[in-house]
């Protein structure tokens, strides 16, 4: 009998995208125990580790990434195999994967979702979130039915994309910051003196892309837009902020807008998604979210 089993390479694939037994247990909706009981069971019965201990951190062992590689094709294979027939007999798919930037809050979604599940048509849902061309890169690698990305999306075809809207930014720091004591327009070089605050772009594969930082600036990078905020709410470094998500922190005085002599210009926001497989679940969402205004986002 075989010793994988397709929730095997799904535990510690979880495992190794997010570092940790109790990060893949909340994606995965187990508890940590669970997870590391599967683990060491499956390393036993290999006679082998897949992991390298380091307190709560693992990282894979050369053992685990040849097995990933094609544990992962064949994870990709059976979800295709399994909304292929959950298609072919109701025309929903099995799952339906949106992930959304992470200038986007999910809350944003929340009454998209409620309309979706009211429809009970059997079909998961799975919401993500990632920064900058890490949305796109899940479209083209099909780890993604349908984004809301922002930025302009990568050459070749496999995918259909419409603007939906755009979000306007504010360059923002608290109110002890010492550009506020300039009280003037900012140049270049009043930022290059001062710690920048931006969001890692979430790609794996593709090149890195950057928004708002100069060459040479000094710089915090941090996982999301959220914490982003936090940051620099916290007097930690300059930056442009979405002005949607930090109206209410400008209006107490939390963050103070300043003005400088290179804006940064409105970011588009696309809906896209993959042509190939169009299932009644891609169709209700693609229908749902091509409007003219997303929360939060303004309309053209």
């Amino acid at each position: 009998m075989l010793k994988l089993s397709l929730e095997a390479i799904e535990i510690v694939d979880a495992i190794a995208r997010h570092g940790s037994f109790a990060a893949a247990a909340e994606r995965l909706c187990k508890v940590p125990s669970t997870i590391s009981y599967a683990v060491s069971k499956l390393e036993t019965q290999l006679g082998l580790a897949l992991f390298v201990r380091n307190g709560p951190r693992v990282t894979l062992t050369p053992a685990g990434q040849e097995m990933l590689k094609e544990g992962r094709w064949l994870l990709a294979a059976a979800r295709q195999l399994e909304s292929r027939m959950r298609q072919i007999s109701t025309g929903f798919e099995a799952e339906l994967r949106l992930v959304h930037d992470s200038l986007i809050p999910t809350s944003a979604f929340n009454p998209d979702i409620c309309a979706f599940e009211d429809l009970n048509c059997g079909t998961r849902l799975r919401i993500g979130s990632e920064a900058l061309t890490g949305t796109w890169e899940m479209l083209r690698e099909g780890r993604a039915d349908l984004i809301i990305a922002a930025g302009e999306g990568p050459p070749g075809g496999g995918y259909k994309a419409v603007a939906v809207g755009s979000l306007d930014f504010a360059f923002c720091v608290t109110a002890t910051h010492p550009l506020v004591g300039l009280q003037r327009l900012l140049t270049r070089n009043d930022l290059l003196e001062h710690t920048a605050i931006v969001v890692g772009d979430g790609a794996r594969s593709s090149a890195d892309r950057t928004v708002g930082l100069l060459l040479g600036q000094r710089r915090i990078t941090v996982p999301s837009m959220q914490a982003k905020i936090a940051a620099q709410a916290a007097g930690l470094g300059h930056g442009f902020l979405p002005r949607a998500c930090v109206r209410a922190d400008l209006e107490q005085g939390v963050l103070v807008e300043l003005q400088v002599e290179e804006p940064r210009p409105p970011e588009t926001f696309w809906l896209a998604w993959s042509t190939e497989r169009m299932g009644e679940a891609l169709k209700w969402w693609v229908q749902r979210l091509d409007r003219p205004l997303l929360p939060g986002i303004l309309p053209f």
